[in-house]
C-alpha cells in the first residue's frame, strides 16, 4: 500500500500549502455548522481527504498522517459514541432524546445548550465520516495490490 512517496518538489511545496488549509478549513466548517452552511458530515470529508491528499504525497512509511487500520475503526466508533451520548446526556437531563435544552450543563440561555448539543454532534459525525472516508480508501488500496 503506497510505500513509495509520490511526491516531488511541486508536489511537497503544494502539500505544504493545501493540506493544513484544508484542515483548518474543516474545522471551521465544524465550527460553523450551527449556525450556517456545513457541519459534521462535509468538515469530515474535508478532514479525511486532506488526509488521503498527504498519505498520498508522503507515502505510507511517513509517520505523520499514518493512522492503522485497528486505530481508525476504534476512532470511527468513538464518533458514533460521541454521537450518541449526546442524546444520553439529554435523557438523562430529563428531556427526550437529542432535546438540547436538558443537558446537564449550568448554562444560562437554552441557545447555548442548543450550540453544545449540535457541536456535540457535529463533532461525533465528524470523526466517524473522516475515519469511515480512510478505511474506505485503505480498503479499495488494499484490494488493488491483491
Amino acid at each position: 500500500m503506497m510505500k513509495d512517496p509520490f511526491g516531488g518538489m511541486l508536489l511537497n511545496t503544494a502539500f505544504r500549502i493545501l493540506v493544513p488549509f484544508s484542515l483548518i478549513y474543516a474545522v471551521y466548517v465544524l465550527i460553523l455548522g450551527e449556525s450556517s452552511p456545513g457541519g459534521g458530515f462535509q468538515a469530515g470529508v474535508v478532514m479525511g481527504f486532506g488526509i488521503i491528499l498527504a498519505r498520498l504525497i508522503l507515502g505510507e512509511d511517513s509517520g505523520i498522517f499514518n493512522i492503522r487500520l485497528k486505530n481508525s475503526l476504534t476512532l470511527a466508533g468513538c464518533g458514533t459514541f460521541i454521537y450518541t451520548l449526546a442524546g444520553w446526556l439529554t435523557l438523562a437531563g430529563g428531556g427526550k432524546f437529542l432535546d438540547y435544552s436538558f443537558l446537564p450543563v449550568a448554562m444560562e440561555e437554552t441557545h447555548e445548550l442548543h450550540a453544545l448539543g449540535i457541536l456535540m454532534i457535529e463533532t461525533g459525525v465528524t470523526i466517524c465520516v473522516m475515519m469511515t472516508i480512510l478505511n474506505i480508501m485503505d480498503a479499495v488500496v488494499r484490494r488493488s495490490e491483491d
